[in-house]
């Protein structure tokens, strides 16, 4: 007897199709809810688990107003994606739910139309736990950290870390990176600073998935990155240089019917003896970086110890 939770795929499109989205409903481990008005047409099985429902309850046909805390906050995030939706572009935020058994927990919402050239008509949400992140955000010394923005180190902590290592007897190479977007003033000036603001996190999320866990990044100014490399040493800091380098490159922005994509220079340092202080790592960094600017952009440049550079092409 065929499962009718896994029927066969070999039929028209529209059945491989509909097979397919129920089975990522299934088993994705993702809360994704497909919304039309007020009322959940149809949400994947963690979905429901997310809001305390199993086997016996689904929120499936049910009105959306039964996961927000009170009538204002369910109007109101309405009112902000319709909004958002009319302007082009995904309603995303932090949003305070409640569950089945009615304990509350902060979620992030992220709300595209299904079809963009009718933003008032079905709705995919997608919605991730970040009650323990908000939580850690919310910390004195979480916030003393990070840059608000992009969730990295931001520049005290960043150089704090690399004051720890300047003028070290451990012997250990230590490298930095200065990451400068290039003509990122263009994203700003076109697409207006929320979709600027969304493409810096993006693009720092990103660089997090380029470096080791050991590693630091960090934002230091508006469009300007930093990597600190512990046990690294130029020739491997340039190879990590290029793949971030190239990996802006094919970076795409697509925030709602926002695309962009920008390019990066890098520059690369070791540190060493004659760069006795902090701001003397980060300005050899920042030199071999705006070396990198002034041959045409979307390429490395390393700052070495007779005050010159060495190219590593884009």
């Amino acid at each position: 007897m065929q499962d009718p939770a896994n029927p066969p795929v070999d039929g028209s499109s529209n059945d491989v199709i509909a097979a397919r989205m129920r089975a990522l409903l299934v088993r994705a481990p993702m809360a994704v809810g497909f919304v039309q008005g007020p009322r959940f047409e149809v949400v994947s099985e963690y979905f429901n688990h997310l809001f305390g429902h199993g086997d016996e309850t689904d929120l499936s046909g049910q009105a959306t107003r039964s996961v927000h805390v009170s009538d204002g906050a369910h109007s109101g995030v309405f009112e902000r994606m319709a909004q958002a939706f009319a302007a082009g572009r995904p309603l995303d935020e932090e949003i305070e739910y409640v569950r089945q058994d009615g304990s509350r927990f902060w979620g992030r919402l992220q709300a595209t139309p299904v079809h963009w050239d009718v933003p008032a008509g079905e709705a995919l949400w997608v919605i991730d736990d970040v009650t323990a992140a908000r939580q850690l955000r919310m910390q004195p010394t979480w916030t003393a950290k990070h840059d608000a923005l992009t969730e990295l180190a931001n520049r005290r902590e960043f150089e704090r870390r690399l004051a720890e290592h300047v003028g070290s007897r451990r012997h250990e190479p230590v490298s930095v990176l200065w990451i400068d977007v290039d003509k990122f003033q263009e994203v700003l000036t076109s697409m207006g600073s929320e979709v600027a603001d969304h493409f810096l996190y993006g693009l720092g999320q990103m660089l997090v998935t380029k470096v080791r866990a050991s590693d630091l990044v960090a934002r230091l100014e508006t469009d300007h990155f930093a990597v600190l490399l512990p046990d690294c040493d130029q020739h491997y800091a340039q190879i990590v240089a290029e793949k971030i380098r190239s990996a802006i490159a094919a970076y795409r922005l697509r925030w709602g019917l926002h695309r962009t994509r920008v390019k990066a220079c890098v520059g690369v340092v070791q540190l060493q003896p004659n760069l006795e202080t902090v701001e003397s790592v980060i300005g050899a960094a920042t030199l071999a970086c705006a070396e990198a600017k002034a041959s045409g952009g979307d390429s490395v440049r390393v700052f070495v110890s007779n005050g010159g550079f060495e190219e590593l092409a884009g």
